[in-house]
């Protein structure tokens, strides 16, 4: 019944949210309106490609992060790992994946910093603090809430670490989660190599 045991997680996943979207937004952003974009895509390139690209060095920043936020957490605050830990890399890489992939489709919707910043914020932040059961429990929610929160990535995220750090439960219950976090990550991935071209064709019009 300690409070740490359910707040650290959450954090976890709030943290790489922030990590994820919001720096991504921006550095991708700055980078449609210094015009380096347009020069990256000149180059013989499919878009998947240049999307990939973007992601792989956030990716592995993520995963350094999660490293560390694993050896504070249970150093520091304590908090018991009893489950798997490559089970719990597992879910982290997929959801930063494709958290990675909606920070890139926001900067080719945004082109702007300031509206990338607010656009992350709205899409990202709120819904991983109010509606994904890190401050709220979800069966406290009214019903309609409830169902929005099926839509919230950090849902499944908080859900599975919660489970791998506190009971110790395995891939046999939490599949369903990652298949979630897998179906996001691969939708919002084609989204952002789709946005990319698109806002290419709209800068040169």
């Amino acid at each position: 019944m300690e409070s740490r045991n359910f707040i650290v997680p959450g954090l976890i996943a709030s943290i790489l949210m922030i990590i994820a979207a919001l720096l991504t937004s921006l550095t991708l952003a700055r980078e449609w309106e210094t015009g380096t974009m347009e020069t990256l895509l000149s180059l013989p390139l499919r878009p998947i490609e240049v999307v990939i690209g973007k992601i792989v060095p956030y990716f592995a920043i993520g995963m350094i992060n999660i490293t560390i936020l694993l050896v504070a957490s249970y150093f520091i605050f304590q908090i018991p790992i009893r489950g798997s830990i490559p089970l719990l890399y597992l879910f982290a890489s997929v959801f930063t994946i494709g958290v990675l992939g909606l920070g890139i489709f926001i900067s080719g919707v945004a082109k702007k910093q300031i509206l990338a910043t607010q656009m992350s914020f709205l899409t990202t932040m709120l819904p991983t603090l109010l509606l994904s059961g890190y401050i709220f429990p979800i069966r406290n929610m009214p019903l309609i809430l409830q169902g929005v929160s099926y839509l919230v990535p950090a849902r499944y995220l908080i859900h599975a670490l919660k489970g791998i750090f506190l009971k110790g439960i395995g891939i046999t219950i939490l599949y369903p989660s990652l298949l979630l976090l897998a179906a996001f990550a691969i939708v919002i991935v084609g989204l952002a190599a789709r946005q990319v071209p698109r806002q290419i064709k709209e800068r040169r019009k």
